[in-house]
């Protein structure tokens, strides 16, 4: 297994994964920040809160189906887009917050409402059964996890057959002449898939080696796209051979019959948490709260789980996603979430310099 920089990754490894382990115990002050009992959260639930997200569409509906059960009379408006979207419009609304919650948006996002003063601390119910790697060390927490996702390489088997290419299986494979025009990647701007694939990149091999490993990549990119799913569609669909994307869309359209093969790097792949926080405005819903609360509940981990291998809270007995391998978390690069949101507009500044101009239009 890969080594990590950071104890508390190594307790992740355990916490997350390992069988047996028990609960920790619920905290006084989680106790009392978790929200109003349950009579009173029933009598309140019965309003419309504003959620933005940058989960996929197909999931949100399946996602939903636990919250509209316990919850009927809750209207929740859904605002998706892609993560960079998602986090342009958040900042853009600094002064006019339109959103009440945001739900399942990369941590290092949430990191960067927070430096900005954006997100009212709140501790949903049940916090203390979410691993320490996926929730805010602060209590109230800013933000909390529910899962991890990762890069992965959406690879056209039959397109690759046809040009007699093999299939690649490392980042330096990627940057191999055979494969010039071929590729397809999100842009980081936009997409979350494409930062954390960067920021893997840039943590795997250091800024200087990391920008200059970039530079080769995009000699052989045909186009940056600003949806992280769509690079695993047209691989899938044979637009373009070998799509850089994430693990669970890469996956699905394997499963839907196309003539995919997954691979993720064997370096190790860039990954970020999807992570939960309440917005910081004049009239906070209590609805907002009750839905930060089901969010982490075992109803909806169970079903962020059939997707993603990696959830916040662990689920005993819960059968990996089909597609990954046993041990998918020793597959993921050494990544520090705090370091990569502080140079985040760093490196998307320097990445919009170098490589934009095979950006597709927005």
């Amino acid at each position: 297994m890969r080594k990590w920089h950071y104890p508390l990754l190594a307790s992740f490894l355990s916490i997350a994964f390992l069988a047996g382990c028990g609960q920790a115990p619920q905290s006084q002050a989680n106790t009392q920040g978790a929200g109003a009992s349950q009579a009173g959260q029933q009598q309140a639930a019965s309003g419309a809160i504003t959620v933005y997200t940058a989960l996929e569409d197909d999931q949100i509906k399946t996602y939903l189906e636990s919250f509209k059960a316990k919850y009927p009379d809750v209207k929740v408006n859904i605002v998706r887009d892609s993560t960079g979207i998602i986090t342009a419009k958040l900042l853009a609304e600094k002064d006019n917050p339109q959103a009440d919650v945001v739900w399942g948006t990369a941590a290092t996002s949430l990191l960067v409402l927070e430096q900005q003063g954006m997100l009212e601390g709140y501790s949903p119910k049940g916090i203390e059964r979410v691993s320490p790697e996926f929730k805010d060390t602060k209590e109230p927490a800013s933000w909390v996890g529910i899962d991890a996702w990762e890069t992965a390489i959406a690879v056209n088997t039959k397109e690759l057959e046809k040009r007699n290419l093999p299939i690649p299986r490392t980042y330096e494979d990627l940057i191999k002449p055979e494969y010039k025009g071929l590729i397809v990647m999100p842009n980081p701007a936009s997409s979350g898939t494409g930062l954390l694939t960067v920021n893997g990149i840039m943590q795997l091999k250091g800024e200087q080696e990391g920008w200059a490993y970039l530079d080769k990549l995009h000699e052989n990119m045909a186009i940056y796209t600003h949806s992280g799913s769509k690079p695993a569609k047209m691989a899938a669909s044979g637009e373009y051979p070998i799509g850089i994307s994430f693990g669970y869309r890469s996956i699905t359209e394997k499963k839907k019959g196309a003539p995919v093969e997954v691979v993720f790097p064997t370096e190790g792949s860039g990954w970020d948490v999807e992570a939960n926080g309440l917005i910081k405005k004049a009239q906070i819903k209590p609805e907002a709260k009750l839905f930060l609360d089901w969010a982490i509940t075992d109803e909806a981990m169970k079903a962020y789980n059939q997707n993603y291998a990696i959830v916040s809270v662990k689920q005993d007995g819960a059968p990996l996603p089909e597609g990954y391998s046993v041990d998918p978390i020793s597959q993921l690069v050494k990544l520090d979430l705090k370091k990569a949101a502080e140079n985040r507009d760093k490196v998307l500044a320097e990445w919009e310099k170098r490589y934009a101009t095979k950006s597709e239009p927005k």
